[in-house]
């Protein structure tokens, strides 16, 4: 049965909601796995996908989000600052070039930006596109339409806003904006000429199912770039004490995520040092991406380490 399910999408078919819930209640783990590391082979071949992020706007967000550091809801620890200038960005952007990363994000907190400060970022690309030959992402909220055309003017290729949840439980996660914003960012950014990248976090209490809503949400959006953050509880934030996934529930949803999209590339992001162990094991279960180097307020993953895992597992960077 699965065998034909299998086919069927390397065919086209586009699993729905309903079947991937019982495909992941009815099959055995370790089968999804290696399903969804042959339709990664199948779509994307043995490249891996990777990129780069600075936070270059902290802290102060108007935002309630449970799960995030930067909120001015929360009390934590999290550093503030205004928007960063030129030279720290080219500084970073070149050494992440020179280490064979292929794109490069500026990412503020809160809400949106001011125009003022969206003028003072597409400096930024501007210099970073005449000086650094790396691929060129934002990550700034909740935009205008002739912001994202000025991003795009500026040299910027892709526009990331994570929808974080399913739509059916963010509204448990945050009560200042909503999932429906944030599509129709992703909607304008995309009329804009932006790639569009979206992703979302998991173990903030959200069900398997849930986690399939997601995935089926980023599909019908045709998302081609999906970040899958694993929450790293922040002491402060009314996450702080959520219990860690285990290591079968992140293995399985990687997994699903390559069968409901399996075109796109799933793309480690966040919580990379929670699940370091599974690095091996996630690249055979359908990741075919990840964000490397630190994260907005938490260390990431060694550029060069993960390298050599990518290597001795038979996939290369490109």
């Amino acid at each position: 049965m699965n065998d034909r399910l299998e086919q069927r999408i390397k065919e086209g078919y586009r699993i729905e909601y309903g079947e991937a819930v019982e495909l992941e209640r009815q099959t055995p783990h370790e089968a999804l796995w290696a399903m969804a590391g042959r339709l990664r082979t199948h779509f994307l071949g043995d490249g891996f996908d990777t990129c780069s992020i600075i936070n270059a706007r902290s802290g102060r967000c108007s935002e309630n989000c449970k799960w995030c550091s930067q909120s001015r809801f929360h009390r934590t620890q999290v550093d503030v600052y205004p928007l960063i200038g030129a030279g720290e960005a080219l500084e970073l952007a070149a050494h992440n070039a020179a280490k064979g990363v292929r794109r490069f994000s500026l990412v503020t907190s809160g809400r949106t930006l001011s125009d003022t400060d969206l003028e003072k970022a597409c400096g930024i690309y501007e210099e970073l596109g005449r000086k650094v030959k790396i691929g060129l992402c934002a990550s700034m909220g909740l935009l205008t339409s002739a912001q994202l055309r000025r991003l795009k003017e500026a040299g910027v290729e892709r526009y990331h806003c994570n929808l974080e949840s399913a739509p059916s439980y963010f509204p448990e996660l945050c009560t200042t904006h909503t999932t429906e914003e944030k599509i129709q960012t992703l909607r304008r950014a995309r009329e804009a000429g932006l790639e569009l990248c979206s992703g979302g976090i998991i173990g903030m209490g959200e069900s398997m199912a849930q986690r399939i809503e997601l995935a089926v949400t980023l599909r019908d959006l045709e998302i081609r770039s999906i970040p899958l953050n694993i929450l790293n509880p922040i002491p402060g934030t009314p996450l702080e004490n959520m219990p860690r996934l285990t290591d079968d529930e992140v293995l399985t949803t990687a997994a699903l995520f390559r069968i409901v999209n399996p075109q796109a590339h799933i793309r480690l992001a966040g919580g990379r040092p929670l699940i370091a162990h599974l690095f091996p094991r996630l690249l055979h279960c359908g990741v075919s991406a990840s964000i490397v180097g630190d994260m907005l307020t938490t260390t990431g993953s060694d550029i060069d380490t993960d390298k050599e895992v990518l290597k001795k597992e038979g996939f290369r960077i490109g």
